[in-house]
């Protein structure tokens, strides 16, 4: 799979991290609890289907990006900079 980093162009997906999906919310506050976060880490749902996803570009720029994939095809529908209010 290559992702179309918006500064760097086209690059293989090992050169990024895989943060989650977009509407992924960590605890915080009092519903930090222990077994929160570690629901929050380790039982996430893991749907089929187009999802926006963080991906951090660690070998390379190191922007944080919203990627718009299908997770069944891997196909990539869009990237956009998540500094430009992608995430939201």
């Amino acid at each position: 799979m290559r992702i179309a980093c918006p500064h760097c162009g086209p690059r293989d997906v090992q050169e990024f991290s895989y943060l989650g999906g977009v509407a992924t919310k960590r605890p915080e506050g009092a519903a930090a609890s222990e077994a929160a976060m570690f629901d929050h880490v380790y039982l996430r749902d893991n749907p089929a289907g187009r999802l926006r996803e963080h991906w951090h570009h660690a070998a390379g720029c190191r922007a944080w990006l919203v990627v718009t994939r299908d997770t069944r095809t891997h196909e990539i529908f869009a990237v956009e900079a998540a500094a430009s209010g992608a995430s939201a």
